[in-house]
């Protein structure tokens, strides 16, 4: 069954090698990868930053490990915003999860496997209820692979809006207390932690969802305007990719609703 297509093509987003080293370092501020020095990693990156997430993920995993890293984002990404069937988008999530482990095996050093293990599990997290994972152990995987990821990576701006959400999302469903005897978190340490992510990459259209929708759950309308003007900066955010400008439109329709 073939992916659907991003539906926001843009000749901006379709980058030559040349253009795509260029412009690396803001592309890639979220995330901290290295430009890759293999010629043909640089195609499948091309793929991702269009929008072909269906090529970018065939082409990185027949690679092998070394195209884990653009394999796992772009199959994340589509999952997130492209996959209509809830059913498959958790089954995908699962999926990249176990592959994630066989590349922290394989590249103890990469930020990456971590990291995407650790988004990959939130989602499914997010799928199935937080409450249901909590129960099945995710919590402490998602937290034990996100602190990996700053630890090997500690301008990883991504990894910080991840652990922002972890701690807003354990908190609103089992409350302040629970989480943190429990699972050690606290609003005002997630709420740090959104604000690192954007002092680490100002232009994040994602890092202000995530920190409005923490906003929205754990303060409610008393936090409302705040939550807000954040929905309406991320959506006149300049996406310069397909994934940027799908948590563009994202923030838009936010806002519509």
């Amino acid at each position: 069954m073939a992916w659907s297509k991003f539906p926001h093509p843009d000749p901006a987003y379709v980058y030559t090698p040349a253009s795509l080293k260029k412009a690396w370092a803001r592309l890639h501020v979220g995330d901290a990868e290295p430009f890759p020095s293999d010629p043909a990693l640089v195609q499948v990156w091309i793929a991702f930053h269009a929008g072909d997430f269906e090529q970018a993920a065939k082409l990185g995993l027949d690679i092998g490990v070394a195209g884990y890293s653009v394999a796992h984002k772009a199959t994340c990404i589509y999952a997130t915003y492209l996959e209509k069937s809830e059913k498959k988008r958790i089954a995908t999530y699962e999926e990249v999860a176990e592959r994630c482990e066989r590349q922290q095996r394989e590249q103890p050093g990469n930020a990456a496997g971590f990291y995407w293990h650790a988004y990959a599990l939130g989602r499914y997290a997010q799928g199935i209820s937080v409450v249901k994972a909590l129960a099945q152990g995710v919590g402490a995987k998602v937290k034990h692979s996100l602190d990996s990821t700053l630890k090997l990576a500690p301008k990883h701006a991504d990894a910080h809006i991840a652990l922002g959400a972890y701690h807003s999302e354990i908190i609103d469903k089992v409350g302040a207390m629970i989480g943190g005897l429990t699972y050690g978190v606290k609003k005002e340490e997630g709420f740090k932690h959104f604000k690192k992510a954007l002092e680490l990459n100002p232009d994040s259209a994602i890092a202000r969802i995530e920190y409005a929708n923490a906003l929205v759950m754990l303060d409610g309308k008393k936090k409302m305007a705040e939550a807000v003007a954040l929905y309406e900066q991320a959506a006149a955010c300049e996406p310069r990719d397909a994934m940027e400008r799908l948590d563009v439109e994202a923030a838009k329709e936010e806002l519509e609703d």
